[in-house]
């Protein structure tokens, strides 16, 4: 039976304006194929999203207004190149990991139909597809996490021994993201059981439940500086976030 390790694989992550998938924009983009005994290849793109970057934005991945403007390309051809390469690898079977799946995946398909695009659904169809998400996995199996932010990237990355440099640079947390769910299968040879079909559900179930899970935190335990609120409603849709419903954790 193929195991991950020596699976064709692809990886993938977008820097953006914000952090609403439904309304901000994509400003750079990488994505990653690796074969075994091959080196990796890799697409790196930067994009003029046609609206302002905010400053927090820029400090966080470094792309001005002034050089999206400059040097970014234009939005509906290069959206249309990632959404390919997805499409490719998909087609092939090959899983394909972002962290935090569905916001990459979320934001990639409002950008998509903002431009008249077709979506990744109506490429590939809804599912199930060989998607993976290194953050979803860690959330499962990796129990027992404590302190605010210890569920981001990099310190995720940390659990499972990864070290890079240039992080919120596309490239390098697609690598990044990469790399975590190689550890994950490693370290949790049940994954490998799964079928392609049987993960996809079995995401769509974990991350339903964790957010669940956080939003009956909110509800009960969050103090208001922490954001409690016993309405607060946090979506748990995996990997397509509803546009009415749209956030991130």
């Amino acid at each position: 039976m193929s195991t991950f390790a020596d699976a064709w694989k692809a990886a993938w992550d977008t820097e953006t304006t914000g952090i609403d998938p439904a309304n901000d924009r994509i400003v750079t983009a990488a994505f990653i194929v690796r074969a075994p005994g091959m080196d990796d290849r890799s697409f790196t793109y930067l994009i003029n999203p046609g609206v302002p970057i905010p400053p927090a934005t820029t400090e966080v991945h470094g792309i001005t207004d002034a050089k999206a403007q400059a040097e970014g390309s234009d939005p509906k051809a290069t959206l249309e190149e990632i959404a390919g390469h997805l499409a490719a690898a998909i087609s092939r079977g090959m899983p394909v990991v972002a962290f935090n799946q569905s916001f990459d995946w979320s934001i990639l398909h409002y950008e998509l139909q903002r431009h008249g695009l077709p979506t990744m659904a109506e490429l590939v169809g809804p599912g199930p597809l060989p998607l993976v998400d290194p953050h979803v996995i860690d959330k499962e199996f990796y129990r027992g996490v404590r302190g605010s932010g210890q569920r981001k990237l990099k310190p995720t990355a940390d659990r499972y021994g990864v070290a890079l440099n240039d992080w919120h640079e596309a490239k390098a947390d697609a690598l990044a993201a990469l790399l975590i769910a190689e550890a994950q299968f490693a370290r949790y040879p049940q994954l490998d059981r799964y079928e392609p079909q049987e993960l996809f559900a079995a995401q769509q179930k974990w991350r339903a439940d964790q957010q669940a899970g956080l939003q009956k935190w909110f509800r009960t335990k969050a103090t208001p500086e922490q954001g409690g609120d016993p309405n607060k409603t946090i979506d748990g849709s995996w990997p397509l976030i509803p546009a009415q419903r749209s956030e991130t954790s």
